[in-house]
């Protein structure tokens, strides 16, 4: 085994990124995590080493790397390896215990291959060795582009759904065999087909009937649309429920209660694709569940802001007043922008300028003072991973 795996990279440029913040904003403290990519996309925030603080995963794409970085507690990381020289094109990924084992492990696609894969946490993740490598499918996604889990069936195993991006466009759930039964290849469920350009993948109990119902996003076609799990998963297709099928380019987003009214909204980047939108209708907007009487059939569009290459929007309250703020990147020319909820308006803060191809985004705690930073990825012309810390509120 290299020993590469056990080097700290992390020696961090830090620069105050939110220089045009207002007093009471919160202020921004950029840090590389990591560059030389070949290819960088895709990242997710979990404790994987059960030390109570959250690290990250990493695909490093054309280098054929899985990678994962041990947070030290204050947002210092270790680069380690979960898996290399797996040729396929890793990218987006998502953490959860597949196996039931107490562990956190990882589940990624092979967008080249059409391959779902998982990696099994030993439990012992910083000992050197690489993670067992476990086949959800293999081949029969082409295209294979974004991943979740969730118990769909309700048997006490996490699923997973996933999108196929332009080659057979769809969505999918590929049903859990069992813990006893894992090494064999996992049954496949169509929840959507004929689609133009299957993006985005989210769960969530969207209808409150307890059944775990699907978000996605075909980009290409402009569509924004939940499929509805009827308690009877593997009875298909899903029901689709079109959210909005207007505003082009929908790309990344997420759920999020926006309004605080008890239902969930979703929060969504659109544009992206120049061929698809022009840059001037690229943006970010929230859509408003109207009520949990319309089971999630009645959606009002709010814009909050423009944002030209708008790719992957994600929410929280990072000024810590009590409401949700979105950050989204900007896939070209490249940037990261954070809105400040303001109640009738959205307050626009660069976080990052020229930043060239600027995808996937997550907030998290990552040093533990309780407040939401930010972390991002950059692929070819930046091909980096980087970090904000949110260091707190301006003095007045």
């Amino acid at each position: 085994m290299k020993t590469a795996n056990r080097i700290s990279v992390f020696l961090v440029a830090t620069v105050f990124s939110s220089t045009i913040a207002g007093a009471g904003e919160p202020t921004f403290r950029e840090h590389l995590i990591r560059d030389g990519y070949g290819y960088a996309y895709g990242i997710a925030a979990a404790d994987l080493d059960g030390d109570g603080d959250l690290d990250l995963t990493s695909s490093d794409t054309v280098r054929d790397k899985l990678l994962w970085f041990e947070n030290d507690g204050t947002g210092k990381f270790t680069e380690r390896l979960i898996q290399e020289n797996d040729p396929g094109w890793f990218e987006r990924q998502v953490i959860g215990d597949v196996d039931g084992d107490g562990h956190l492990d990882v589940v990624v696609v092979k967008n080249n291959h059409g391959d779902i894969l998982w990696f099994r946490n030993s439990g012992t993740p910083k000992d050197g060795k690489l993670w067992k490598r476990h086949i959800i499918i293999k081949g029969t996604l082409p295209g294979a582009y974004d991943v979740a889990l969730a118990d769909f069936d309700k048997d006490g195993d996490l699923d997973v759904a996933a999108s196929g991006w332009k080659r057979s466009p769809k969505f999918v759930w590929l049903e859990n065999p069992g813990r006893e039964k894992l090494d064999q290849t996992w049954k496949s469920h169509d929840i959507a087909t004929g689609l133009a350009e299957a993006r985005a993948v989210r769960v969530a109990d969207l209808n409150g009937d307890g059944n775990v119902d699907l978000l996605g996003t075909d980009t290409m076609g402009s569509l924004l649309v939940w499929y509805q799990n009827s308690g009877q998963p593997t009875k298909l297709p899903w029901k689709p429920n079109v959210i909005d099928n207007e505003t082009k380019g929908p790309t990344h987003g997420e759920f999020c209660d926006v309004d605080k009214d008890g239902d969930l909204d979703v929060v969504m980047a659109c544009g992206m694709r120049p061929d698809v939108a022009d840059r001037k209708e690229h943006q970010v907007a929230w859509y408003e569940n109207v009520g949990r009487k319309s089971n999630g059939t009645k959606w009002k569009k709010h814009e909050i802001g423009r944002v030209v290459g708008a790719f992957e929007s994600a929410a929280g309250d990072l000024d810590a007043d009590g409401d949700v703020d979105v950050v989204v990147t900007g896939w070209d020319p490249g940037q990261v922008v954070w809105f400040e909820n303001q109640g009738a308006r959205w307050q626009r803060h660069p976080l990052k300028e020229t930043w060239i191809r600027a995808n996937s985004i997550i907030l998290v705690d990552l040093n533990g003072d309780k407040r939401l930073d930010i972390a991002a990825s950059a692929e070819r012309g930046s091909n980096e991973f980087r970090w904000w810390n949110n260091v707190g509120k301006k003095n007045r």
